[in-house]
């Protein structure tokens, strides 16, 4: 793997790219951006092929795949779907000290946090294009919702960018996207949008998004390779209680990195689904051993696993990544409450 540059463009908050070394030896981090104007109006490079982590597959990897790749479990691992953690449940109430957080399905989050109501990755549709229908229903309805102060977007795959999803939402809804998506809610006539590069912010009614980087890629069409950005989200509110939303990432030294630069992590919401084949995901997808190192990377207080138990879009047994999760969890020694292992629909409050 080639570590990248953080920046492409002049308007971004450069760090040095050095490897990421165990506290007390690592430098220290550069001071958080200023945030930056709302619905502010850029100009990125047609291209952020250069902050791919690794390259994308090439034609022996195509075939290879092709030959041998399973992009579904057998029939044992589907057996389980039955018995996938499925418990919807009501809100909680909070004021604008508490966060709590509730599991819709997939990356799909209603975060409750310095009075706002904030969804990641919002996907409320039975079915995404290339893959079958969900095996889990959405967690919340969609008419429970309180009034949706923000939305923050990761990257444009299907499974964490959908337009049915969006449309249900007020075209003036404040969203937060990675650097060149703005145009694509642009065209659907969304007026609120701000796009970051990484390490940047913005700041909306006292509580900052600050955009960091993952391990990933993007891609929505046949000829748009990389030509936006992906990344993963670092709410924090007045009183410096932080949520890190990874979004959807493989495992590498980002996780180190945005831990120095954003101590103090309450939260981290991270993926443990869709990584088999190893070979085929491990640069795009944690496995769930993965994710357990990145909250302990990130030196995050809790963690919430995620991007699993709602689409099949791997080979994995469905109910594999609880179990691996839970387990390698356990073996790091961490607290087990510090687990969030939430069925669907469940809420969680800090």
């Amino acid at each position: 793997m080639t570590q990248q540059s953080e920046s492409t463009t002049s308007t971004t908050t450069r760090e040095p790219d050095e490897p990421a070394l165990p506290s007390p030896l690592a430098p220290p981090s550069p001071p958080l951006a200023e945030p930056r104007p709302l619905a502010e109006r850029r100009v990125w490079p047609r291209t952020f092929h250069d902050r791919l982590t690794a390259p994308l597959p090439g034609l022996k990897a195509m075939a290879r795949f092709a030959r041998e790749g399973a992009v579904r479990p057998d029939p044992a691992g589907l057996a389980d779907i039955p018995r996938l953690p499925y418990a919807p449940a009501p809100l909680p109430r909070v004021d604008a000290r508490t966060i709590a957080v509730t599991w819709a399905g997939h990356a799909s989050w209603v975060l409750r946090i310095g009075g706002l109501t904030v969804l990641t990755d919002p996907v409320w549709s039975r079915r995404i294009l290339g893959t079958p229908a969900r095996i889990t229903p959405v967690g919340v309805p969609w008419e429970e919702l309180p009034r949706v102060d923000a939305v923050v977007i990761s990257h444009n795959h299907y499974d964490h960018l959908d337009a049915p999803t969006l449309r249900r939402l007020p075209r003036d809804t404040p969203v937060f996207v990675p650097a060149g998506l703005a145009r694509w809610f642009h065209r659907r006539r969304f007026t609120r949008v701000t796009e970051l590069d990484w390490w940047e912010a913005v700041e909306l009614d006292g509580v900052r998004f600050d955009f960091v980087p993952s391990h990933h890629w993007s891609k929505r069409s046949l000829t748009d390779t990389c030509h936006s950005l992906w990344g993963g989200w670092v709410l924090t509110d007045e009183s410096g209680q932080r949520v890190y939303f990874a979004g959807d990432t493989g495992y590498g030294h980002w996780f180190s990195r945005i831990g120095r630069r954003y101590p103090g992590i309450d939260l981290a919401l991270l993926p443990i689904g869709a990584y088999d084949p190893r070979w085929w995901l491990r640069d795009v997808h944690c496995d769930p051993e993965e994710a357990v190192r990145a909250a302990q990377d990130l030196g995050a207080r809790r963690m919430a696993p995620m991007h699993w138990a709602t689409f099949v879009l791997s080979a994995e047994p469905v109910m594999e990544p609880l179990t691996r999760v839970r387990a390698a969890w356990e073996k790091a020694g961490l607290p087990r409450e510090n687990l969030w292992d939430m069925p669907v629909g469940a809420s969680k409050v800090l």
